[in-house]
């Protein structure tokens, strides 16, 4: 067989995945019942030598269906968990408390993207007066990421109103995120360093990343920023063009694609 053709070029996973269930086809007791397994091998080989493109077929409708899979199951999970995603007592709410439409992002104080994607939040909540904007905790870029989370979670429960500040201090801050620096970022916001360590001797901050771990798996988030929009998960810093479209048709007809 030629190793140039598309089956070889195929991952090695989803070549077995193709030929399982080719096999599960030919091995059913009314296929099977006169065949031999020699002979099932021999079909199977022949059947792919003579129409290598059914692979392809096959593979971009296996493709399909497990992208339509997982889509069905975010928004099993968007509307099962609807109370914590939204309305968690541990979350920070920017914007419009009351707002009509709602922005969730998931980021990383040491996130690039997420730093860059911030000025984004900020024009969407300037030009969406009725726009409320959760913010999640999701340190994803090792423990420098998880201190300056822990920290974040100290300023919303001792001063909620200046996380405002604290979060774009922290979030325009050149160098990495860490407990120095996010420390820094709050007491210069007019935050009290023995509050806020206070605060962090309790198990608050571990139970609100816990509660984003848990939420952002369960979506199958693997990298900030994310979004959550009406019931769709955007993935990525995708531009204030895009979540501003999102954003707009969830105003105007009740989900993000009209």
């Amino acid at each position: 067989m030629n190793r140039n053709s598309t089956f070889w070029r195929l991952p090695l996973a989803q070549c077995a995945a193709l030929v399982a269930l080719l096999f599960s086809i030919l091995s059913t007791p009314v296929v099977a019942q006169d065949i031999d397994r020699g002979e099932i091998e021999n079909i199977v080989r022949d059947y792919l030598l003579k129409n290598p493109e059914i692979i392809t077929e096959a593979l971009a409708e296996l493709d399909r269906r497990e992208k339509a899979a997982e889509e069905a199951a975010r928004r099993e999970v968007l509307t099962s968990s609807s109370d914590i995603l939204y309305n968690s007592t541990r979350q920070v709410v920017l914007g419009n408390p009351t707002g009509s439409v709602t922005l969730v992002e998931f980021f990383d104080y040491n996130c690039g993207y997420c730093k860059r994607a911030y000025g984004d939040m900020v024009r969407l909540m300037e030009e969406n007066p009725d726009l409320r904007v959760v913010l999640k905790e999701f340190p994803v870029l090792g423990q420098p990421s998880v201190e300056a989370a822990q920290v974040a979670v100290a300023v919303n429960e001792v001063a909620p109103d200046k996380y405002g500040a604290f979060h774009e201090a922290l979030m325009m801050r050149r160098g990495q995120a860490n407990r120095a620096s996010a420390l820094e970022a709050a007491t210069n916001a007019g935050i009290s360093e023995e509050a806020l360590l206070e605060a962090m001797s309790t198990d608050v901050a571990g139970q609100t990343i816990e509660e984003v771990y848990t939420l952002a798996n369960r979506l199958g988030l693997t990298g900030t920023p994310s979004y959550v929009v009406g019931e769709e998960v955007i993935m990525g810093a995708v531009g204030y063009d895009q979540l501003s479209a999102k954003l707009t048709d969830l105003k105007n007809c009740g989900q993000t694609t009209c």
